[in-house]
C-alpha cells in the first residue's frame, strides 16, 4: 500500500509544508510520511528551538533551498508544524521531498 501524497499548500509567501517533528530521535532525516504530514527525526532536543532549527535545516537540504528559504509558520511548541519555503513551486517541492523520501527507503 502507498502512503498518501503530503498535503503541501502554495500561498502567497511560497509552499507550506506540514511536518510531525520527532525529537530526540537517533538521526537527523526526512523518514516518512503520515497522514499528509512529513515525518521527520532530529537529535535535537525541543528546547529553546533547537529541534525547529533542525529541522528547518533538513528541510532545506531536501529541498535544495537556502536554510533562509525555510521559515517555521506555526506550531512551535507542537509536534505538529508548519513551514513555508519560499522560492519553490508546488510541483517542484513535491518532486523533491519524493525523492529525498525515496532515498530513505
Amino acid at each position: 500500500m502507498s502512503e498518501p501524497p503530503l498535503a503541501l499548500v502554495e500561498s502567497r509567501d511560497g509552499v507550506v509544508v506540514p511536518v510531525t517533528a520527532r525529537p530526540r530521535g537517533r538521526h537527523e532525516a526526512l523518514i516518512g510520511a503520515r497522514g499528509g504530514t512529513l515525518l521527520i527525526e532530529t537529535t535535537a532536543a525541543p528546547e529553546a528551538g533547537a529541534a525547529n532549527a533542525a529541522i528547518a535545516r533538513l528541510l532545506a537540504d531536501a529541498l535544495a533551498v537556502g536554510r533562509a528559504a525555510v521559515v517555521l509558520k506555526a506550531g512551535g511548541a507542537s509536534r505538529h508544524k508548519r513551514f513555508c519555503v519560499a522560492g519553490l513551486p508546488l510541483d517542484v517541492a513535491a518532486a523533491r521531498l519524493a525523492a529525498a523520501l525515496a532515498e530513505t527507503r
